[in-house]
């Protein structure tokens, strides 16, 4: 298959053979081989294969290239004329996945 849309971490993503994503934090260490199973769509560049909800028998297989720390979002809280003002900061945690083969 040319690509396919997955599901893992509660999300979809469009992922090729080659490419290089960030999904949300999976259990593994950096160099493992990782298997997703929940294919919900796939193409071989003619035709479009549906699942219902996922296509039986395909999986995305791929390497676990990294764990980080996303960008920091600021989360600022303010009251007009109260004098309440709370500033706090988030970090995403994200894994690094390069993505190997599509099997049908």
């Amino acid at each position: 298959m040319s690509y396919a849309i997955i599901r893992t971490g509660g999300k979809q993503f469009r992922v090729e053979p080659g490419m290089t994503l960030r999904l949300p934090t999976l259990v593994g260490d950096a160099g493992a081989s990782i298997e997703f199973n929940d294919v919900l769509l796939g193409s071989d560049g003619n035709t479009v294969h549906t699942g219902v909800p996922s296509i039986s028998g395909a999986k995305v297989t791929g390497e676990i290239v990294k764990h980080g720390r996303g960008d920091k979002i600021v989360v600022f809280k303010f009251k007009a004329k109260k004098r309440y003002r709370r500033r706090t900061g988030h970090r995403q945690q994200y894994t690094s996945i390069a993505i190997s083969e599509i099997m049908a």
